[in-house]
């Protein structure tokens, strides 16, 4: 089973119930197109297919942005400790790590810089 993080904090997920409502968005997925549904959704995931692609960063920002989503924005796919914090930065507020990832070497990743030049979501 996949490590969970939220909160900066390694969870437990408890198992989904039949009312919450889980929208997947692909890296190719444009937030817009559903922007009907993010209003009865629990979570969102954005899927990370690879190291490389950052297309999933600008859609948990548009998400937070553009569309106002308060909801839980879950990463989930090819995630290293090298990506959480500016995940976070960039709206999500959680982590599915990947099997084999290890969760405290990833929770460090959180504080690798002490200054931050840009604002965040």
């Amino acid at each position: 089973m996949a490590t969970l993080i939220k909160g900066r904090r390694v969870v437990t997920e408890s198992p989904s119930s039949p009312e919450e409502t889980v929208l997947r968005l692909e890296p190719t997925d444009d937030p817009a197109a559903f922007a009907d549904r993010l209003e009865l959704a629990t979570r969102v995931e954005v899927h990370f297919p690879k190291f490389g692609d950052g297309r999933g960063f600008s859609i948990g920002r548009l998400l937070r942005e553009r569309h106002g989503y308060r909801g839980e924005v879950r990463a989930v796919g090819h995630l290293t400790r090298d990506h959480l914090l500016y995940l976070e930065r960039c709206g999500f507020d959680a982590f599915e790590l990947r099997e084999g990832e290890d969760p405290v070497a990833a929770l460090a990743g959180f504080d690798v810089f002490s200054a931050r030049y840009q604002k965040y979501a």
